[in-house]
């Protein structure tokens, strides 16, 4: 008979960064892993936020970092180490959303969200990896995509190109790192009632004559509950997903699984 052992869902002993976590999916995220033992690293834009957010949490630290910047993902990366003594997991949460069409999209607003979404993914993969494979340590890094990765979505071409290329860069990292012992997955949250959707609700609404609640409430079963995205980040972390990489998990209440 086979012998099955139960694995728990503690972190505790590890240390995670995540990027763009004073509020939102990011915080969420953060909670969670400090619920579970781990010591976590927030980070954010803004020094007083990104320090605001980590004093509610325990034994938390804080460290301000803009993604777009190299030197300053990889001082957030070496503040980890130095700080907590190495690095186990990795979340590239921070990301923007804003709308328009594609034929009237300035070429900077584009390039605005790219280098936030996309650079900033790359940025902090390659870091995070960089720190892990220096110390021999088999870790978790975690992108969070969106289900635009998945499908066209109106007003939004820069923002679902933005996550169509984390989902892969995802996939190749996973296959690079793999021997290393590093894994690398993606999750991708449907639409939550955070900053980022609400700050452009309303102008959804302008530009496609729809109402994005009712559209949430019949596709979606409602706005995603930023808790239940943690579980599964919690998940990846974890040792109980030690076979786990190079995948994408959909967290979107089945909104893309229906053409109706």
């Amino acid at each position: 008979m086979t012998n099955i052992t139960t694995q728990d869902d503690s972190l505790a002993g590890k240390v995670a960064v995540i990027t763009g976590s004073a509020r939102g999916i990011g915080l969420a995220i953060a909670t969670k892993y400090a619920a579970l033992g781990a010591t976590v690293v927030i980070s954010d834009l803004d020094a007083d936020s990104s320090a605001a957010a980590a004093g509610q949490l325990s034994g938390a630290s804080s460290f301000a970092c803009d993604v777009r910047s190299e030197d300053s993902v990889a001082a957030l990366i070496d503040h980890a180490v130095s700080m907590h003594g190495k690095v186990d997991i990795v979340v590239a949460n921070a990301g923007i959303a804003t709308l328009a069409p594609v034929t009237e999209m300035p070429l900077g607003q584009w390039r605005n969200l790219m280098s936030i979404n996309l650079d900033g993914a790359f940025l902090t993969v390659k870091h995070g990896a960089r720190a892990m494979s220096a110390a021999g340590t088999k870790g978790s890094i975690i992108t969070i995509g969106s289900i635009t990765a998945t499908a066209g979505t109106p007003l939004l071409a820069h923002y679902s190109a933005s996550k169509a290329a984390v989902v892969n860069l995802t996939k190749t990292a996973a296959i690079e790192l793999r021997p290393k012992g590093i894994r690398v997955n993606s999750i991708l949250p449907g639409f939550a009632e955070t900053v980022l959707v609400t700050a452009n609700r309303q102008q959804f609404v302008d530009m496609l004559g729809v109402d994005f609640d009712e559209v949430m409430a019949m596709r979606q079963g409602g706005y995603l509950n930023i808790d239940d995205l943690a579980e599964v980040a919690a998940f990846l972390a974890g040792d109980r997903s030690a076979f786990c990489t190079g995948s994408e998990y959909v967290v979107d209440g089945g909104l893309t699984a229906s053409l109706m």
